[in-house]
């Protein structure tokens, strides 16, 4: 009787588990819907003015930065990223039919590039970042398409398999992720907002993918915001041993000294009063930003201007305090700033704007995260290239030249300095990103386009 009993519960419980199971396997191998399915578009059809609007499109989007490595063909693939579960390497998007996307139908391209599934449902990882480019409108999809297909060489060039171990290598969770953090439609117009300022939400939400670098991340590894409408959007965040600063009104870590102007001259030289191009940004210079036309680079100025910042997270404002360092000084790291730094960024850290930046009221001197200082000291800066004409100046790397303990006392000089309000870098910190972190390349991946 009791075994009767216990067969019955077991048959209507499993049923509910079955349906279940059901569901979920229907959820994660599903391809989404794409919405250019209709009318179709085969290769033939592409015109050549297509092709140069999608050149554009790619232009905004970046997508030779993580797409390419040094020296080798544009698009082709093979850069390594380290992600929490461990690296994967970007794939060949040439048109190759066999090891690139050449046999991708309009459709197909769509669904990897806004929702993140491959042909096969096979998804992928949000380092591509799908999130953002979901935003595209359909317009720029087609254009972006056709300059993929049409416009980039092809190139044979199999692609790296991930380093990430089994089991959590396996891909069909990512639906569920993507089903609680990404909105998968297209910008929608602020109505309440003018032309110029949505323009710009959409290149920063959207193509630019600011959020990616810029946002802070959650438990999930998700951007705690993907738009204005979340306190954390653009709010500074650390992504692989840099700090990428707020681009919210913050007067210290973020753009609340910086002019519309100042901010256009920045994405269309590399360089302005307040900074010059490092880090990750080079790549989105070199590549990117300097080739938006001036409506574009003013659009994003204009909707970065309007985003407040945060007086509690940011603390009181930054005011330029005068102290020289000196050769002789007693203070730890004045010594090495003095004899090491003080011929670029000046003994009174103001620098010699716009080509030394100053290090007095600099992000990486008033954030509280000293990744980015502690790197670009390591490591140098990479070649920043505007107009075709390589800078003639560089942060030297000085990891062969000063331990972890003299880069901390002169990174920790820096940023109790002049009204600088950082906190201390420990020799513990730079040991770290010297073991994680390699010199900057003299030479940058550059896109020549046709």
């Amino acid at each position: 009787m009791k075994n009767s009993r216990f067969a019955r519960t077991a048959g209507w419980l499993a049923v509910p588990c079955l349906v279940a199971a059901g569901l979920l396997a229907w959820y994660v191998t599903r391809e989404p819907v794409s919405r250019l399915e209709s009318p179709p578009i085969t290769v033939a059809d592409i015109d050549p003015a297509l092709v140069a609007r999608g050149e554009y499109v790619a232009r905004l989007s970046d997508c030779v930065a993580c797409h390419s490595v040094p020296g080798g063909a544009p698009f082709a693939g093979g850069l390594e990223m380290a992600t929490p579960l461990g690296a994967i390497h970007a794939t060949n998007i040439t048109p190759d039919p066999e090891t690139g996307i050449g046999r991708y139908s309009l459709p197909d391209f769509d669904r990897a590039v806004r929702h993140g599934v491959a042909p096969g449902s096979r998804r992928l990882y949000p380092a591509m970042p799908y999130p953002s480019y979901a935003k595209l409108s359909d317009d720029d999809v087609r254009a972006l398409y056709a300059f993929f297909m049409k416009g980039v060489a092809p190139v044979n060039q199999a692609n790296i398999p991930s380093a990430i171990p089994w089991p959590l290598n396996l891909r069909w969770p990512i639906a569920l992720w993507n089903g609680v953090f990404v909105d998968a439609k297209p910008y929608a117009a602020n109505t309440s907002q003018d032309e110029v300022w949505n323009r710009g939400a959409y290149l920063v939400q959207g193509a630019g993918h600011c959020g990616s670098c810029h946002t802070p991340r959650g438990l999930a590894f998700n951007e705690k915001a993907l738009d204005e409408s979340g306190t954390p959007f653009l709010a500074g965040a650390l992504l692989d041993g840099w700090y990428a600063p707020s681009l919210r009104d913050d007067h210290n870590t973020g753009l609340g000294r910086w002019s519309e102007p100042e901010i256009v001259q920045f994405l269309k030289t590399g360089r302005n009063r307040h900074a010059v191009v490092y880090g990750s940004m080079t790549e989105a210079f070199n590549n990117s930003t300097q080739f938006m036309t001036d409506d574009d680079l003013t659009a994003i100025a204009r909707y970065l201007k309007s985003l407040p910042g945060d007086r509690q997270r940011d603390g009181a404002p930054w005011q330029y305090q005068e102290r020289s360092a000196a050769v002789g000084s007693q203070t730890p790291g004045a010594h090495t700033y003095a004899t090491r730094c003080a011929s670029c960024h000046g003994l009174d850290g103001k620098g010699q704007p716009e080509w030394m930046p100053p290090l007095a009221g600099a992000t990486s001197a008033l954030a509280k995260e000293s990744a980015s200082a502690i790197n670009i000291t390591l490591n140098g800066s990479q070649r920043v290239v505007a107009a075709g004409v390589p800078d003639a100046y560089r942060m030297p790397a000085f990891r062969e030249q000063l331990s972890d303990q003299q880069i901390a006392d002169v990174l920790t000089f820096m940023r109790s300095h002049w009204g600088n309000q950082g906190t201390a870098v420990e020799a513990q910190a730079v040991g770290k990103l010297r073991d994680h972190t390699d010199p900057a390349s003299s030479s940058p991946i550059i896109l020549q386009m046709r």
